[in-house]
């Protein structure tokens, strides 16, 4: 496959790599959070970087003082519906610090696991969820290799047949798996923290399941639903054992705007130290 090239450089975030990087780097040194222990998985949002941004560091700062070899990144597909998930397994991502190499010994381990995976370039072509996280890991971990996921039709079933091939395609691999899911999307400010709440008590309780119960009675929850359940039950499944809530915020903390906002989450799931509940 070709090198995917950046499809909202320059709109979502800057396009240049010194400001990219000074963007990044700025978010990074105002989160705070510290967790000790060992982290399997994160949960990061995919608005523009001045929006989310701010959480997305929360995760992303656990990464210092760590290495992985490959970061797998799994999130919804926006503008393209199919089943299954569309995997991008060969060549890399870029962005404007460069391009993320595919572990493509991974990616075949991963399609050997389960029959849910396809190829779909055009699926990923303009998709903004998993390009979003790419400044940040390229920043924190600039030699970790990347597996792009997209979850098209976000059902229980294939949540659960991805959550499980994750387990088995990654076991003995030194694998960080990320979550990339918005809250609730353009409700006011009151109401997307109701909303919001749901997503937060599941993920803080490590309650994959109860998640997706929620989540089939009410899918506004989060635009990355089923990638957050898949995750969490392939992070249990590797061992996990604590959930950590690290932020959470809205646009409205950042646009001034408190009548339609979109909710970002920042969470991490693994064997922590004393580090159990929220922020």
């Amino acid at each position: 496959m070709p090198i995917r090239r950046a499809a909202v450089a320059g709109s979502w975030y800057p396009g240049t790599a010194p400001a990219l990087a000074a963007a990044v780097d700025r978010h990074l040194a105002l989160a705070t959070r510290e967790v000790g222990g060992d982290l399997m998985a994160l949960v990061a949002p995919h608005a523009g970087l001045m929006y989310s941004g701010p959480v997305a560091a929360y995760a992303y700062r656990l990464l210092r003082d760590r290495s992985f070899d490959v970061a797998v990144l799994v999130g919804p597909s926006h503008f393209v519906g199919f089943d299954g998930v569309a995997m991008y397994r060969a060549g890399g991502f870029e962005t404007p610090l460069g391009v993320a190499p595919i572990d493509e010994a991974c990616a075949e381990a991963l399609r050997a696991a389960s029959p849910i995976f396809r190829d779909h370039p055009g699926a990923h072509a303009r998709e903004h969820s998993l390009e979003m996280q790419l400044p940040f890991l390229q920043r924190v971990a600039p030699d970790a290799k990347i597996l792009p996921l997209l979850m098209g039709y976000q059902t229980a079933e294939t949540a659960r047949a991805l959550g499980d091939a994750l387990a088995v395609a990654l076991d003995g691999r030194k694998a960080l798996l990320i979550a990339s899911t918005d809250l609730s999307h353009y409700h006011d400010a009151a109401t997307a923290s109701r909303l919001d709440a749901v997503v937060i008590d599941h993920v803080t309780r490590f309650d994959a399941d109860g998640l997706q119960r929620a989540l089939d009675l009410q899918p506004e929850h989060a635009c990355g639903g089923g990638p957050l359940v898949a995750v969490m039950r392939a992070a249990k499944l590797r061992g996990a054992r604590d959930a950590v809530v690290l932020d959470y915020a809205d646009s409205g903390d950042v646009s001034g705007d408190k009548s339609a906002v979109v909710g970002y989450l920042a969470a991490a799931f693994g064997t922590f130290e004393g580090n159990r509940g929220g922020r």
